[in-house]
């Protein structure tokens, strides 16, 4: 399999559409991911109400349990959500499974690439113009801080933040040149420390850890 960079880091997926099976109007729904490094709960935002629903629905149904974070890279993200993950041995090239469908872009300028983040993998815009997500694919964001220089660097390529998600991105750190890319439908609120231990962990071919990283996830009610 050729390698793949950083513009198509994400898996490749059969396209189709989607029903949304949930709906809930007011109150975030939270879900929760215990790994062996600790547990992190995340809030879902109303406002992207297809991958909320659709991540609500494959965890409810226990897809995510067993699967691995199959590919981490330390001051950037941890991504996780293969399938093709489940039990799969060491020598196994991972990051293109998914459910047999992709989702419609859900990119909102109010959510962006902070530490913490939750973001949907996709397809590289060449392949994908329409920068849909993956079906079951998602990255959590690590980041690093940014500098005044960093940021400006990005503005004048096309990038616009806002003075409040500069702060963040200065404060906080997150992966700013994410921003408008993928659809970034939720975020952490516990278990920031989780994170970082496992995007430090050991890594072999395709930034796999070497020791599986497993997950399981729940909805909290």
């Amino acid at each position: 399999m050729k390698k793949i960079f950083l513009h198509l880091i994400f898996p490749v997926l059969m396209t189709g559409m989607l029903t949304p099976a949930f709906s809930q109007k007011n109150k975030e729904p939270m879900v929760q991911i215990t790994t062996d490094y600790g547990t992190m709960k995340i809030k879902l935002y109303n406002e992207t109400p297809q991958h909320r629903d659709n991540f609500l629905k494959l965890a409810r149904e226990g897809a995510y349990d067993g699967t691995l974070f199959h590919r981490v890279i330390s001051d950037f993200m941890i991504q996780g959500g293969d399938p093709t993950s489940k039990g799969a041995t060491p020598e196994a090239q991972l990051g293109m499974g998914g459910p047999g469908y992709t989702v419609p872009a859900e990119i909102l300028p109010q959510f962006y690439h902070k530490r913490g983040a939750l973001s949907a993998a996709r397809t590289g815009d060449q392949m994908n113009p329409q920068r849909r997500s993956s079906g079951s694919q998602f990255f959590i964001v690590q980041g690093k801080s940014q500098t005044d220089i960093d940021l400006s660097a990005l503005e004048s390529r096309g990038f616009v933040f806002t003075p409040e998600q500069k702060e963040v991105y200065k404060l906080n750190g997150g992966v700013p040149f994410l921003d408008g890319q993928y659809t970034v439908f939720g975020e952490l609120v516990e278990g920031w420390e989780v994170i970082d231990k496992i995007a430090a962990v050991q890594k072999g071919a395709a930034d796999r850890p070497l020791v599986d990283v497993k997950m399981t996830v729940k909805v909290v009610e």
